[in-house]
């Protein structure tokens, strides 16, 4: 079950990256909004991935740890 869970992500993600690339050859409307829900998506998972590693600096710091 989870291999397919992964697999379906997995399709959706090349999906998204084919439609951003055709956005940027003037795809069709619908093209461009999926490639929109793409980018939006991807800039997303950036900034939580950018505030999870701040978190975590902060919690090493507090705890004293060195590393």
């Amino acid at each position: 079950m989870i291999g397919v869970l992964l697999v379906v992500v997995l399709l959706l993600v090349v999906g998204g990256c084919a439609c951003v690339v055709w956005a940027e050859r003037g795809g069709p409307a619908w093209v461009r909004a999926v490639s929109r829900a793409t980018l939006g998506a991807g800039e997303a998972t950036r900034r939580a991935a950018r505030r999870r590693a701040i978190e975590q600096r902060r919690h090493r710091n507090d705890s004293g740890d060195t590393d």
